[in-house]
């Protein structure tokens, strides 16, 4: 057997066969073997372990995709609002990577009144080591990247010379570590939760792996609960049994047919992501009425990454062009987040009008064309966008979601071009 087949049975991980040869090179050099035959014959669970710390990527920060953390910390609540003493949130993170995700959520709960005693985090990951960091619950300043780090100053306590912050105890021991992955998670032996979070992991996954994926999420959730994923892995859920939520940038789901939370704490929840959101970005003038319809929001409100970044105010009373770009661009995402698609199209073509190397209009317009099932011309949306910005990587994702869904075989070369791109564009 080899490297490529075994990591991919050990992991799920869709790995070029480059990276797992790789991989092994660099064990087999460790341990002074010589032969590849002989190193893959004595290969030990151990060693496995060891093949496989080489090709994870443990990447993520506190807070990352705050709005999560909010929707998740408002069902929540809503669960517990008046059952009884004895009713117990339970809340799944798998990956973990470093412990940065099932922390932040504590922290969440912590803050927001939460008794700890009526909640339970459990955490895995299939590596050692991001598990024993975890455990440890000491983070540099690549795990601190809010622009907003008053919850360091209320959960951590600076350690040693070192810029390094240890989270309180009293959080630390709220959350239950183990070694292991998605695939070895028994249903049968677990308790249902309420809140599961899998993000950024199914983008590595070939079609028939991120249908099993699915599969054993939705087993571990319970029927009212919510699933957070990854902006880019929502197409891919709703294509295996689950439907997007309407909380714009918590790219959560629940099941499909499930009945979408409908409390006043998600009508707070909206009005705060609401105002959270007219604070950091710029403001664009109302342009119609909310439909009457219950339509979920357009994928644009999950996956426009790089069009929220570029927004931009100015004080002046005609904006230079760059600035009106990116304005058009907040627009037209704030108006599919609204369901507005047909404003939010025209907003992006009147965009392209003034700047047609704008590779983030492209991308919500092939956003808006998925969402009207008009597959082709998404794909030609998001090829023309990647044309213009070659590292886009959720364009990048998307069209190898759309690829595997067709069976195409360019998906597994366009999953690892975004592989590549999300790896370089992480702060070193």
């Amino acid at each position: 057997m080899n490297p490529q087949t075994i990591l991919r049975q050990a992991t799920g991980l869709n790995l070029t066969k480059a990276v797992a040869e790789r991989a092994m090179a660099s064990r087999m050099e460790r341990l002074g073997v010589a032969e590849r035959e002989a190193y893959l014959a004595a290969l030990s669970q151990e060693e496995l372990t060891q093949l496989v710390e080489l090709v994870v990527v443990p990447e993520s920060w506190l807070f990352r995709d705050p709005v999560a953390f909010q929707a998740a910390v408002i069902h929540v609540k809503a669960i517990l609002s008046g059952a009884d003493e004895g009713r117990i949130a339970r809340i799944l993170s798998v990956p973990c990577a470093g412990g940065e995700e099932p922390y932040s959520m504590a922290m969440a709960l912590s803050d927001a009144g939460v008794p700890p005693q009526r909640y339970t985090i459990d955490a895995w990951d299939i590596s050692p080591a991001c598990v024993a960091r975890a455990q440890a619950g000491v983070y540099g300043r690549n795990a601190f990247r809010s622009d907003d780090l008053r919850f360091r100053e209320r959960h951590f306590t600076r350690v040693g010379e070192n810029e390094e912050y240890g989270i309180d105890d009293a959080l630390r021991n709220k959350v239950r570590f183990r070694q292991g992955s998605l695939f070895a998670l028994d249903a049968g032996s677990l308790p249902r939760y309420d809140i599961i979070f899998c993000r950024n992991l199914l983008i590595y996954f070939d079609k028939p792996t991120t249908q099993d994926a699915a599969t054993r999420l939705s087993a571990l959730l319970a029927d009212d609960g919510l699933l957070f994923a990854g902006y880019a892995e929502v197409p891919a859920f709703c294509q295996h049994g689950f439907a997007p939520l309407q909380f714009p940038r918590a790219f959560g789901l629940k099941k499909e047919g499930a009945a979408a939370p409908d409390t006043p704490a998600s009508a707070a929840a909206r009005m705060a992501v609401t105002h959270a959101r007219r604070a950091t970005t710029a403001r664009t003038p109302a342009t119609a009425k909310p439909p009457a319809t219950s339509r979920p929001a357009a994928p644009a409100a999950t996956a426009t990454k790089a069009a929220t970044t570029a927004a931009a105010t100015t004080t002046t009373t005609v904006p230079a062009p760059a600035a009106t770009t990116a304005a058009l661009l907040e627009q037209a995402r704030k108006l599919a987040d609204q369901g507005h698609f047909e404003e939010a199209a025209s907003a992006c073509q009147t965009c392209l009008a003034q700047a047609p190397d704008a590779a983030d209009a492209y991308f919500i317009l092939g956003l808006l064309d998925e969402q009207a099932g008009q597959q082709a011309k998404a794909e030609q949306h998001w090829r023309r966008c990647i044309y213009l910005r070659p590292d886009h990587y959720e364009a990048l994702c998307h069209l190898a979601l759309l690829a595997e869904h067709n069976g195409d075989p360019a998906a597994a070369a366009l999953k690892a071009r975004a592989a590549r791109v999300y790896q370089r564009q992480q702060p070193s």
